[in-house]
């Protein structure tokens, strides 16, 4: 399976075809006052900034740690102001104590959490939260598209599919997370909602995953145009806040 490396060579397909985080997350994120205007926040894997904007409009200070130069370059062009660390979550230099939120979107799965959690845990102020989230492609609970089909069609011919993360087990990554004793579990929430994507964009989208070929990614446009062009895709958000446990 590609490492995160795939993002960056599609670092312009990452940024221009992946769909924003539902706008209900972030307003879960300010009722548990985890939004502060004029806090210190850390975005761990920010790829182009799909969370970094949103943390600066709450008013955040925000220091983003992004490993891939591709990714990196467009992140600063898109927010100049912003402080980038560029190093993997395992290697970057950190500030102690210094945040009042930490967060991980589409990204924890790529991480060491035995060297990251008590990094994560470091820079955090003591009772600070750190909020992990990804969108997930493709909402188990909804009726099976005819899109779906083509997607699934697809992926039935692999012969030896990749192993994934299973973005669907938000409590056990949840109970993970919080086993080394650095966090406590806060919140645990799922998002539903859809969105409509032409063909093109499907395409762009699917290149981006790092466990699809470019080829498969042809495949879904072409049954993206055979179904009329434009699909709408069912998607789901997990959404898990933890909570810093002071150092004693």
């Amino acid at each position: 399976m590609p490492g995160p490396g795939h993002f960056d060579r599609y670092a312009e397909l990452y940024d221009r075809s992946r769909p924003p985080y539902p706008d209900e997350l972030w307003g879960r994120l300010s009722d548990l006052e985890l939004l502060v205007d004029g806090a210190r926040a850390l975005d761990l894997g920010s790829g182009t900034g799909q969370a970094v904007g949103p943390l600066l409009r709450a008013g955040m200070k925000v220091t983003a740690v992004e490993p891939g130069q591709s990714l990196a370059r467009l992140l600063h062009a898109r927010y100049p102001d912003v402080t980038i660390v560029p190093a993997r979550v395992e290697e970057a230099e950190l500030r102690a104590a210094a945040y009042a939120l930490a967060t991980a979107a589409t990204s924890v799965h790529w991480f060491d959490l035995d060297v990251v959690l008590p990094k994560v845990h470091a820079a955090l102020c003591p009772g600070a939260g750190f909020a992990i989230w990804r969108n997930a492609y493709g909402d188990p609970r909804s009726a099976v598209t005819p899109f779906r089909e083509r997607v699934n069609e697809i992926v039935a011919r692999r012969r030896e599919p990749p192993r994934q993360f299973d973005e669907f087990e938000t409590e056990r990554l949840a109970a993970s997370l919080s086993a080394s004793g650095h966090f406590g579990v806060r919140h645990i929430e799922e998002f539903r909602w859809t969105c409509v994507l032409d063909a093109t964009r499907l395409r762009d989208l699917f290149t981006t995953f790092s466990n699809w070929t470019p080829e498969e990614a042809e495949e879904v446009r072409r049954a993206a145009e055979e179904l009329g062009g434009q699909v709408e895709e069912h998607y789901v958000t997990p959404l898990i806040v933890l909570t810093s446990i002071s150092r004693g």
